[in-house]
């Protein structure tokens, strides 16, 4: 475990959750399929959300059911309430992803309930998932600054942590949802969560807004942490936070921890293929920070 990074693909439900098109179900199935085959092994497929809200979630139930994947493959998908969650048990999804941001107004503005409502939500979601075999990664958004309330208060984020991990959360991910944390921020916060609770079970979602994204990774591999969230050729952004632009690459996390010694399990020749796929789904040019010198230099 301390010389592998676990890369957690998000590219097909942050990463296109945001975009102006929408993609097919097939285009969908193809983009998996096509991270699976680079050697992504843990991978968010989509979104039990109304498709009301987020019309490019539409259609999950069915992508799920579509996927065929080898037994070593991880897929998750994002439940906001106990309707969300027996859609994806419906599906046969093993592991679901429940959200509480650390403020009220973002709980407010995301899903229309405070903060107590959302994580009593998530609280049953896990106490489910321990029961009936499902695997439950818990988020928490907006870890370092709200785009409506400003810098979030650590002792919270501590707070809401431990209660998410005694709950029998599998996973507990810190997410700088607006990309506005910087590597002294990660620092402190992840140190201070990995000095309390199982560093297997803690993990880091970045947005690469201030161009800090890698740099964020970095400071949190230096207090231990293992896992990370990714969107392969920078794709993402929350469509209810101002402010959040695209997740930190996967090509750039990949080529970070691989020059630093570790392993990843991810093919970047066939990873960069995959950011060409999305371009083109997508209608644009897509890649993160080192793409132009990866496109090069990757063997």
């Amino acid at each position: 475990m301390a010389d592998r990074i676990i890369i957690n693909e998000v590219g097909p439900r942050d990463g296109i959750q945001s975009q102006d098109g929408e993609l097919s179900l097939e285009q969908r199935r193809l983009f998996i399929q096509a991270l699976l085959d680079a050697g992504i092994r843990h991978l968010e497929m989509g979104s039990f959300v109304s498709p009301r809200a987020v019309p490019q979630m539409a259609g999950t139930d069915d992508l799920a059911r579509s996927l065929e994947v080898p037994a070593d493959v991880h897929l998750s998908a994002l439940v906001p309430n106990t309707k969300g969650y027996e859609l994806a048990r419906e599906a046969g999804v093993k592991t679901v992803a429940v959200v509480a941001s650390a403020t009220d107004t973002m709980n407010q503005k995301n899903i229309r309930m405070s903060l107590d409502q959302t994580m009593r939500v998530c609280l049953e979601i896990i106490e489910r998932g321990s029961r009936e075999g499902v695997r439950v990664q818990a988020y928490l958004a907006v870890a370092y600054e709200c785009p409506f309330e400003g810098s979030t208060n650590p002792a919270v984020v501590i707070d809401l942590a431990a209660q998410l991990l005694e709950s029998g959360a599998t996973e507990l991910v810190v997410a700088d949802t607006i990309g506005a944390a910087n590597p002294a921020q990660v620092k402190q916060l992840m140190g201070t969560l990995a000095a309390s609770h199982p560093v297997e079970r803690l993990a880091c979602h970045f947005h690469d807004t201030r161009a800090l994204g890698l740099a964020n990774v970095y400071a949190a591999i230096e207090q231990g942490i293992r896992r990370f969230d990714a969107s392969v050729g920078g794709l993402g952004g929350c469509p209810f936070a101002p402010g959040a632009k695209g997740n930190v690459a996967t090509e750039d996390v990949v080529m970070l921890c691989e020059q630093m010694g570790f392993e990843t399990g991810v093919d970047m020749p066939a990873l960069l293929e995959v950011v060409d796929l999305i371009g083109s789904m997508l209608g644009r040019t897509q890649g993160g920070r080192a793409h132009y010198w990866l496109s090069k230099n990757a063997a």
